[in-house]
């Protein structure tokens, strides 16, 4: 079963935190034991798990990113988003978690962020449920 997010980014480089649209997906498919795999089909968009209790965190990851990878660094790439291109290849196209009684099994502090790299733009994530 595989569902789909619309996400709408706001800003050219920007961690939305879609913890509770996951869980929601989760929830309304009714599954009790299993595993949620997201991808994102996107390649200057990525999604992580990281700390969500403290907003601090994705912006400083954001500034984090900027620092090792500049949005203009002498780049070949034509379209003029290559440190977004890159940002997503170190992040990462997908994340798998577990679902037990219910529910996405995150740590206490995690939660789930879609990673826009050269935004602001309508993205996708799909998000393939595995019973079991």
């Amino acid at each position: 079963m595989i569902k789909e997010l619309s996400i709408q980014t706001r800003q050219q480089i920007e961690l939305q935190d879609i913890t509770a649209e996951v869980q929601q997906l989760v929830s309304r498919a009714g599954i009790q034991e299993g595993l949620a795999v997201l991808f994102v089909p996107h390649t200057t968009a990525a999604v992580t798990i990281n700390e969500n209790a403290d907003p601090d965190v994705a912006m400083d990851m954001v500034q984090g990113l900027d620092k090792l990878i500049p949005l203009h660094d002498n780049y070949r790439h034509q379209e003029g988003n290559s440190a977004a291109h890159i940002k997503c290849s170190l992040i990462g196209a997908s994340e798998q978690i577990i679902i037990s009684k219910g529910r996405l099994q995150l740590g206490t502090w995690q939660g789930i962020y879609f990673c826009e790299f050269d935004g602001p733009r309508r993205r996708k994530l799909q998000v393939k449920l595995l019973p079991g």
